[in-house]
């Protein structure tokens, strides 16, 4: 398997020369760049071609959350790992409204942001355990945060209305599909339970996000979360 390529994003010049540093040390992934601002990311991604950024949140000029959406137009298959020292829900909400695959707090033990790394490469959304009851408050309406200019239209998946509609409008398959999602099973693992080609996962999960308005994984086993759906 070939290293992951990275990108790391911090103003704190002495933690990111850490963490790349760290990363340097697992022979898993392979850092291509680090940036001070999400600025210099945005100039640099379509060149690096990352496969995966670690992005913090507050940083001068363009906060993290706010720089998602332009990040993913330069480079659609790129994702995008969120890691910061905010709590703040409403931070955690517009990021994952934004289209970022997961949200981890700088607290994290190293082996385990080794872990969460391969997971979110694989298409597996995580979330730091200590934000999981703020996430769900998030979705389900309590602290949603105004939707960013990348993100969706349409209705607010955190509303009644827009979550009974969206969940009827799912077909049997889909639901099954939702419920693996939510348990942070990845596409290979979904293929495998219910015997079906991986591509078939993959279209399903667009028709999914699709229908229930959504932009990510993450957004999605949120919402399956919040609904009881496991």
């Amino acid at each position: 398997m070939k290293p992951i390529r990275l990108m790391v994003v911090d103003d704190h010049s002495l933690f990111r020369r850490g963490l790349v540093a760290l990363l340097a040390q697992d022979d898993r992934f392979v850092v291509l760049h680090e940036a001070a601002d999400a600025g210099d990311a945005m100039r640099c991604v379509g060149r690096d071609k990352p496969d995966l950024i670690l992005l913090d949140n507050h940083m001068p000029g363009v906060r993290g959350v706010d720089a998602i959406a332009g990040l993913k137009e330069v480079a659609p298959d790129v994702r995008i790992l969120m890691l910061t020292v905010s709590e703040n829900e409403k931070d955690l909400s517009a990021a994952l409204k934004a289209g970022a695959d997961g949200y981890l707090l700088k607290t994290i033990d190293s082996e385990d942001l080794g872990e969460s790394i391969m997971k979110v490469f694989q298409g597996v959304s995580v979330v730091s355990p200590e934000m999981t009851t703020k996430l769900v408050a998030a979705f389900r309406g309590g602290a949603a945060a105004p939707a960013s200019p990348g993100s969706r239209g349409g209705a607010d998946p955190g509303t009644d209305s827009a979550r009974v509609d969206g969940l009827a409008m799912l077909s049997v398959r889909e639901r099954e599909i939702l419920t693996l999602i939510a348990r942070g099973a990845a596409n290979k693992v979904i293929a495998r339970e219910l015997d079906i080609a991986e591509t078939t996962v993959k279209i399903h999960v667009q028709h999914i996000l699709r229908k229930l308005n959504l932009s990510s994984r993450v957004q999605a086993a949120v919402y399956a979360t919040g609904q009881g759906v496991i």
